[in-house]
């Protein structure tokens, strides 16, 4: 699809996927990084709102994702924005009016109260939940409780930036051990193999974004912590 690599190209031009040297949250020594608090103006998030709701759609028209949903909900903090970008993307791209809400960290004790911002999710309503890099799936475990709390509220799925299709707790994917203990579709925009294969044939400052040293590099990252799950690896 056209927004996978669209996406890829965004991301490096706006430095939210960088090449180098890294350590990451889990320990790990990493030739590349993502960080999607890059995308750090109206014009950006606007942006990068619109790749989300691409993702949506695509994967609602093949069956992964319901049709009719109700709202998007991103957790806090970093899920707040891509929730709002998203669902005003599905709008005014897709002339699909749906709400967002997200989750205090701590309840609110007067006013309104409560833990929820947002739109009201009611009995029988459906909702896409939108985060940035699966690692050990700590957002989406925190929030869960909270909206299957809620009687008749179905959680469809989780829309990511980005799989890095490595190892979680074990042997499986970070990714797929959401999905078993949660029980819930992840549907990553990239994963790590689409940012190898694109980002080669992308220029930035004239230059390949990844030449040949660090696609080797990337090649050895992902065939020592790439998860038995993802095919191939």
């Amino acid at each position: 699809m056209n927004y996978k690599r669209e996406l890829i190209a965004f991301m490096l031009s706006s430095g939210a996927l960088k090449f180098g040297d890294f350590i990451t949250k889990s320990g790990r020594r990493s030739p590349y990084f993502i960080n999607t608090g890059a995308f750090d103006t109206g014009e950006k998030i606007r942006r990068l709102g619109a790749f989300y709701a691409a993702c949506i759609i695509d994967n609602a028209e093949r069956g992964r994702l319901p049709k009719d949903i109700k709202a998007i909900f991103g957790p806090a903090y970093k899920g707040i924005p891509l929730a709002v970008s998203a669902s005003a993307a599905l709008s005014s791209d897709f002339g699909l009016d749906v709400g967002y809400c997200f989750n205090r960290k701590e309840a609110k004790d007067h006013g309104e109260g409560g833990r929820l911002v947002g739109c009201d999710l009611k009995p029988g309503d459906k909702t896409i939940v939108v985060d940035d890099v699966i690692t050990a799936g700590s957002a989406i475990r925190e929030v869960m409780p909270l909206l299957r709390a809620m009687p008749g509220v179905d959680t469809a799925g989780l829309v990511i930036a980005v799989d890095r299709m490595e190892r979680g707790r074990g042997a499986l994917s970070a990714t797929e051990e959401v999905r078993r203990d949660l029980g819930i579709e992840v549907l990553p925009i990239v994963n790590a193999r689409e940012i190898i294969a694109e980002s080669k044939d992308i220029a930035i400052g004239g230059e390949p974004a990844l030449d040949e040293k660090c696609r080797r590099r990337m090649e050895e990252y992902m065939a020592k912590y790439c998860a038995r799950d993802i095919n191939p690896c």
